[in-house]
């Protein structure tokens, strides 16, 4: 899976995994994080997400990182948001009033582009790499953002052998096997599949959706 794969989903509007609505969980449990108003939130991978909208509307700075240009523009025009467009050290840097979206590879990041990262807000990125790629992707996560920065995680978990992803699965051993050197809390686990028909009729027999406070 490369940079193309995903630059062809967003051109061929294959974006199921985009949600319309600012995540339920996001609003339940983000206060359980104790973030300060005012703090840095990183959301990689972040498509055009409007969870980045209700962060900033809690008084927080968003940062956010997509690889698919045509979603950043998206993202902006949809939301009726002005941006100021610039260049940042192999991106392209998005900006309106607190929040910034930078167009390109999350692997080109490094810490001094996260430097007052407070937390990490983690919905659609483990889960939207294959299994070879989501050691990488969490070591550098760990690499790039301030050590004490916490991360609210939201994984599925199913059958892998009924379904390609993406979203791929990730069960609890793999979560606490990446992220070993953080304390872990499953903060909720619930089956998902009644609410999920396009996997069924994909085959899918059972998925299940985790929600982690990592610190």
């Amino acid at each position: 899976m490369d940079s193309e794969f995903w630059k062809t989903r967003w051109q061929n509007n294959e974006i199921g995994f985009h949600q319309d609505e600012v995540n339920l969980h996001l609003e339940q449990y983000w206060d359980q994080l104790g973030v300060a108003e005012g703090g840095t939130i990183f959301v990689p991978l972040c498509g055009k997400s409007r969870d980045m909208l209700w962060l900033r509307s809690q008084g927080y700075r968003v940062i956010g990182v997509e690889l698919s240009e045509l979603a950043v523009e998206q993202f902006f025009s949809e939301n009726e948001i002005a941006a100021e467009r610039s260049s940042q050290e192999g991106f392209e840097r998005w900006e309106s009033d607190g929040l910034v979206v930078l167009c390109g590879d999350f692997f080109d990041l490094t810490a001094n582009d996260l430097i007052d990262v407070a937390a990490i807000y983690d919905r659609a990125s483990l889960v939207a790499l294959p299994v070879e790629m989501r050691e990488r992707y969490a070591t550098h996560l760990k690499a790039i953002t301030p050590d004490g920065a916490k991360s609210l995680l939201v994984t599925l978990d199913y059958p892998q052998q009924e379904m390609s992803g993406p979203p791929f699965a990730v069960d609890d051993g793999e979560v606490r096997r990446l992220f070993a050197d953080s304390e872990i809390e499953m903060v909720q686990e619930i089956d998902v599949l009644a609410e999920n028909p396009q996997f069924a009729k994909r085959g899918v027999t059972s998925m299940v959706e985790r929600l982690y406070r990592l610190s």
